[in-house]
């Protein structure tokens, strides 16, 4: 294939055919790019959305997440089913061919970690993965969830609606401790039991086996199914011999860009730049994916624009919505919005009288309204921070 056709001479190649990479390419359309463009996956399924796998398509309620009907209406040659294994100078190369490019797009995403032990273990990372498991969620069914986090609490609470005999192990000493800390994590603990979920907490996963769990310091967890959930790691790998620079995933700038001139890197796969926050940041989440490409696709064709959003995440757990913005990494102080751990309350985390971040549980309207206080790094009055009845745009100091 070559990089160069009559009178298109200009070939983008997109690798990865998720969210990102899907989204780059409408984006590169939308903004009226007429070159070729290449979009290859290795997965052998179109680009679908992966939010819904553990909640909606968990429980039933869909049974497909496709993003786009229609491929061929993107003008793009897409290829699926194809892995990338290397990148040289201007060509990317497959597990089935060469593609030269002028401009090259990382789009790979990111894979579970896996835990030792020759035990049978599940991952919740593709629509194969899901609808695998989904089958396998039946009444009285014994499961094992390592990892209670986002996708654990998430995958806990679809298989508890579902029947199933739930356990979830988490070496940290409450829920959420690694994203949100132990005093917020805490007050989620209680939702499990409430659901009916058991939840061993300080207790390390020794070894995957068959039948159950081997637990550090001798203990033993039955299962009829194990599902890991202990995070991800940047699909990477193929990159380690190309020069590329790698930080915690492909290291770009505000624009994208890698150290390699025309290769640029986006979603779960990339650490970008943050001038906001003052240090690379690879989120992990869905928004990024959605959003990131209008700038990439921008930069792409020759604008000059940057990435430098308030993160924004969100999670369905137990009956519950929680919703996160910004970074509290560097926050000196909490701010409790409302009584913690009731139906409704935030979380408020501020730096220097500034609110940096904001977790909210049952709070929507809180969300637009912090996203433009985090935004404007306004001073604001915790007092009125702390009180429910203050509409968050208003809690400037008086």
């Amino acid at each position: 294939m070559s990089a160069a056709s009559p009178g298109n001479p200009e070939q983008i190649v997109v690798v990865g055919g998720g969210l990102a990479g899907l989204r780059t390419v409408e984006e590169l359309r939308a903004q009226g790019y007429p070159g070729a463009v290449t979009l290859i996956g290795a997965e052998s399924r179109p680009p679908y959305d992966r939010p819904p796998l553990s909640k909606q398509l968990m429980i039933g309620a869909v049974d497909d997440t496709s993003l786009r009907d229609e491929l061929e209406s993107l003008g793009a040659l897409v290829l699926l089913g194809e892995r990338a294994e290397r990148l040289g100078d201007g060509v990317l190369s497959t597990d089935r061919g060469e593609y030269p490019f002028d401009r090259l797009v990382i789009a790979t995403g990111a894979r579970p970690v896996s835990l030792p032990g020759p035990g049978s273990q599940r991952f919740l990372r593709t629509l194969d993965d899901a609808l695998a498991l989904r089958e396998r969620l039946v009444p009285g069914v014994r499961l094992a969830i390592v990892g209670a986090g986002w996708i654990g609490a998430e995958l806990a609470t679809a298989a508890a609606s579902r029947g199933c005999q739930v356990s979830v192990v988490e070496a940290g000493p409450t829920p959420l401790a690694a994203a949100l800390g132990t005093e917020i994590g805490g007050l989620t603990a209680v939702w499990y039991a409430q659901a009916g979920v058991e939840l061993l907490l300080n207790q390390a996963v020794e070894s995957v086996e068959d039948g159950g769990l081997a637990l550090a310091g001798g203990g033993w967890l039955a299962a009829d199914e194990i599902v890991t959930a202990v995070g991800v790691r940047p699909e990477v790998g193929w990159l380690e011999s190309s020069g590329i620079k790698l930080e915690n995933g492909v290291a770009t700038d505000g624009m994208l860009r890698s150290s390699i001139s025309g290769v640029y890197a986006i979603g779960d796969c990339a650490a970008f730049w943050s001038g906001r926050y003052q240090r690379r940041m690879r989120p992990e989440h869905w928004d990024v994916a959605l959003r990131a490409p209008m700038v990439l696709a921008a930069n792409l064709i020759g604008g000059a624009e940057r990435y430098d959003p308030v993160p924004y995440f969100w999670s369905e757990q137990f009956g519950r919505m929680l919703q996160y913005l910004g970074d509290h990494r560097g926050a000196d102080r909490l701010v409790w919005r409302g009584p913690a751990g009731g139906d409704r309350w935030a979380a408020c985390w501020l730096a220097d009288g500034r609110l940096v971040a904001l977790l909210t549980v049952g709070l929507p309207r809180d969300q637009a309204q912090g996203r433009r206080l985090i935004e404007a790094a306004s001073p604001v009055d915790a007092s009125r921070l702390a009180d429910l009845t203050v509409p968050l745009r208003e809690t400037a100091p008086a």
